[in-house]
């Protein structure tokens, strides 16, 4: 396999990549299924269940977090070293534009998860009284 001059350097990928699957592995292993949310959404009546909801909430968070740092390194190498796609091809996977669009939208969506597990956590310490 041949790189590219441009490209990022391997080991830089690789450390990134690694970084990468370890905070989005933790990050999973706190998630609940969509069907175990809407479940626990729809039956939480104790601090436990608003605590576990919370967690889920952190987690995903810690995942769309996860996203927008990796596109956001996207967006800078394809700044720093374009291919030529965003004249061909505006928006498609392999252009600054598109990376920092999913980036901000990924730090959106980690926001409204954060939202959502403070005011469960909120629930969970009203449950505790």
């Amino acid at each position: 396999m041949q790189f590219k001059k441009h490209s990022l350097p391997m080991l830089t990928r690789l450390v990134f990549l690694a970084v990468s699957v370890a905070l989005v592995g933790v990050a999973v292993a706190q998630t609940l299924s969509r069907d175990e949310v809407k479940k626990l959404t729809a039956t939480a009546k104790t601090s436990a269940d608003h605590m576990k909801l919370a967690k889920h909430y952190e987690a995903v968070a810690a995942e769309r977090e996860a996203d927008a740092k990796e596109h956001e390194a996207l967006a800078a190498e394809y700044t720093a070293h374009p291919k030529g796609h965003d004249q061909k091809h505006p928006m498609s996977g392999e252009t600054a534009a598109h990376c920092k669009l999913f980036a901000e939208a990924s730090r959106k969506a980690a926001a409204e998860a954060r939202a959502m597990a403070a005011a469960h956590e909120a629930m969970a310490k009203q449950d505790a009284k």
